[in-house]
């Protein structure tokens, strides 16, 4: 009988989705609606993220335009993206609210690279716990009695396939990423 390992799979998956999210968050200079995903609202006393009660559209390249589906959430989206570590002012006509993303100076460039690995390594941190999980769900099969020893090394030796597939999926999203973070 040979080891299920589909829903290990399922989470290294889950683990990479999780990171393309991420860094899709992580402001390269280029305006993207993406930077706001996390940014929640207080709408009517519960939190609410920006897209859900806004229009938000990008004019060029560097200027993304939240356009608030009721009027009076103005003051309040100003207030929660200031209040978030994007590190930019909006600016608030009373109807639209601008962000004007400046073009990243060398440093910021390199620190936003540093954060991106940072987040690549978490994630294969994850994938190889992952693996680990696997591992230990096989040895508790032989124990049962449900695998023999072959099926237990053939199952080790597919999950660290996995872990090595994956592993590289991530360092491919985190080179692009340094790449686009890097180039001006």
């Amino acid at each position: 009988m040979k080891a299920n390992l589909k829903d290990f799979e399922a989470k290294m998956q889950k683990s990479c989705a999780a990171l393309e999210t991420e860094l899709k968050s992580i402001r390269v200079g280029r305006a993207s609606a993406a930077v706001l995903d996390k940014i929640t609202v207080d709408y009517y006393g519960s939190a609410t993220p920006i897209n859900q009660i806004a229009a938000i559209s990008t004019t060029d390249a560097r200027t993304l335009v939240i356009t608030p589906w009721d009027a009076s959430t103005v003051k309040e989206i100003e207030k929660a993206i200031l209040a978030s570590d994007l590190g930019i002012n909006p600016q608030n006509d009373g109807k639209v609210i601008r962000l004007t993303f400046p073009s990243l100076t060398e440093e910021r460039r390199k620190e936003v690279s540093k954060q991106v690995a940072k987040c690549g390594e978490d994630s294969k941190v994850a994938v190889r716990n992952i693996r680990r999980e696997a591992n230990d769900f096989l040895k508790n099969e032989k124990k049962a009695g449900t695998l023999t020893e072959d099926d237990v090394k053939s199952g080790e030796k597919d999950a660290q396939d996995l872990t090595d597939k994956y592993i590289k999926n991530i360092d491919a999203l985190v080179a692009a990423k340094t790449k686009e973070v890097m180039e001006i």
